[in-house]
Parts: C-alpha cells; structure tokens; sequence
C-alpha cells in the first residue's frame, strides 16, 4: 500500500473535484475520512458552478471554490478561462495550504493543485491528460475498483482510517416547494430517468409503464434537460407520477430522495445521492460497469440485460441492446421481490 509521510498535522487542505455529481458524491468518504483524522484542519473545495449546493453549509467544509468548468471547455472563450485561471491561481497561491489533493485526475485540475504551491500535492498515477505531472505524491487508485475505494486510497496512504465508510450529506431545510410536492404524492417511490449519455438511459415508455404498475406514486426527478422525458413518463403512469425534472436545485433534489421508500434510476448523479442517503435503489445499467460507478453498498440491486458486448462504455450506439432488452415485467418483478411488495 502506498504511504505519504507528512512533516506536519495539516493546518489547511485543498481538495480538487470540480465535478461531477456522481463523483463529488463519492467523494464524500474520503471528506469523512480525512475530517476525522485531523479534525482541526480547515478544509477548502474548488467545485463546477451548479454543484455547490451540494456542499453549501457543509459542516467539514469552510470554504467552497466555485468554478465555470463548462466555459472552460469551450474554446471560444479560451480567454475569459485564461483569465479566470489566472485569477484563481493566484488567490490559491495567497491561501497557504499544507496539502492539496487532487481527487478529479485531469489536467486543468492538476494546474490547480500546482496553482496552490502547497508543498505536498497529491493525486493519482493514472491522472490523464497529464495531470499526474503536477504532484509531488502519486497514489496508484486502480481503474476496476469503485471510485469511492479509489478515493479512499489516498485517504489510507496519509494514514486516516477507512475502515467504516460514511457519506457526510448536508443537512437541507426543506423548501415549501418540496414539502407541497412531498403532500401531494404521499407515500413515494422516486424515478430518475436522466443520464449524461443517451445510451445509459432506459426507455422513457418502460419507465411511464413500469410506475402505471407501482403501488404508490412516484416523484420524477432530473434537471432542464429531462422536462421532456419526464412529461412523457407522467403521462404514461396512468396519474401515478409527479414530475419534479428541472424545477428542483440539488438541495430540494436531495430533499426529495431523502424521504422516498426507494428511487429506480439509470446510472446517473441522483442514483449515487440516493445511495449516500441508504435509501434502497434499483439502478438500470447498459454500458456501464456497476463494479466502478453503482451504488455504494449492499442495499441495491443492479439489473442489467445478459449481453457480450456490455460494459462498452460507448456514448453512442446504433442499437443499445443492453438497455432494449430489460423489461418492464422483469424490472417490476425485482422490484416486487427485493422490497416484498
């Protein structure tokens, strides 16, 4: 196992995992494990604009750095990233840091790890893009292994105990929104039809069938890009859905999962929410590999199509037979039999 010798109990550490949701979920162990071990250190995240609410008011958290990670992919606008790199860089470089760790493993996220001069900066082997060239420690995470024990492995390396893995989630007021939406379902199960790429998203028809079939209502969820999925999902339940999709932030988002008896979901951020929080998932994969990227922990189910050509990890496919031949009837039957309905 790799070990980091450190001078010093850290007094301020930097941690880099812009985005995404998912992944800033996973991250969460590490940030309890980490806050444990040196309790009095103040800790600082640089997050991508739209993320933060789910690290605002963090309790192990002081400081939220907020970046434009999707600006700074366009480059188009590759001067007002220049610039706002510059910027960053230096109000970085004032903050003195002991350590800053870079959990995202890509270049812009190595420069900003190097940005801070901290005089012990870690990060993965496997970093791309070259990012691994900006540490001074290098952790080999492994690419087969879940990405929350791969985030724990520089937890480990610095000596924090990683044996009971907990995901801090903050606690959320709940909007007046949320509370009329909660009243108005009743006793909930939540659907998540969204995913960043088309080819990890089940049919939106199965997903309407499927709630027409539930014992209780189902509250959709999913951001702007969802609305028009989700109306055709609601339409579909027979008036057994409720569709929430871009009228929720993340705090209200997680509000929401927080109180459901459980969340269907293809391999998406809110499936990762639902997890942290230990409400019971039944998680749809196609392309995807659910030993690195499926919910955390024993209390789910994972339905996947029997397939040679899965996981692919393809964005685009002409024919996504692993998703097409999941049923309703097979993922209404799990669900019957995991949660004894």
């Amino acid at each position: 196992m790799d070990r980091i010798t450190i001078k010093k109990i850290p007094g301020k550490i930097l941690i880099v995992k812009p985005s995404s949701l998912g992944d800033v979920v996973h991250s969460l162990p590490f940030l309890n494990s980490f806050n444990s071990a040196f309790p009095n250190a103040e800790i600082h995240w640089i997050i991508a604009k739209g993320l933060e609410g789910l690290l605002e008011n963090h309790p192990m958290v002081r400081k939220l750095w907020i970046i434009n990670k999707d600006r700074w992919k366009n480059l188009k606008k590759i001067k007002d990233t220049a610039s706002e790199l510059a910027g960053i860089s230096k109000e970085l470089r004032h903050e003195d840091y002991d350590i800053a760790i870079d959990l995202q493993g890509l270049l812009r996220s190595g420069l900003l790890a190097y940005a801070t001069r901290a005089p012990v900066r870690i990060g993965f082997k496997e970093a791309r893009e070259g990012g691994n060239l900006f540490y001074t420690h290098k952790i080999r995470g492994g690419r087969e292994i879940h990405a929350v024990d791969r985030y724990l492995k520089i937890a480990a390396a610095l000596g924090c105990d990683t044996g009971d893995v907990n995901f801090p989630m903050p606690l959320i007021k709940e909007s007046d929104r949320v509370k009329r939406l909660k009243e108005n379902a009743g006793e909930y199960a939540v659907i998540a039809p969204g995913a960043r790429w088309k080819t990890k998203r089940w049919h939106p028809e199965r997903f309407g069938r499927l709630a027409s079939m539930l014992d209780i209502k189902t509250i959709i969820i999913g951001s702007a890009s969802d609305i028009e999925i989700s109306k055709d999902i609601e339409a579909r339940s027979e008036g057994k859905s409720l569709s929430a999709a871009g009228n929720t932030d993340i705090k209200e988002l997680i509000s929401i999962i927080r109180s459901a008896r459980y969340v269907i979901t293809n391999d998406s951020g809110p499936m990762h929410i639902a997890a942290a929080l230990g409400i019971p998932v039944i998680a749809i994969f196609g392309p995807t590999n659910p030993a690195r990227t499926g919910p955390y922990g024993s209390n789910h189910i994972i339905i996947m199509s029997d397939v040679s050509c899965a996981p692919c990890y393809k964005k685009t496919c002409k024919t996504v037979r692993c998703m097409d031949e999941i049923s309703v009837e097979r993922v209404y039957k799990e669900i019957c039999g995991y949660l004894s309905l």
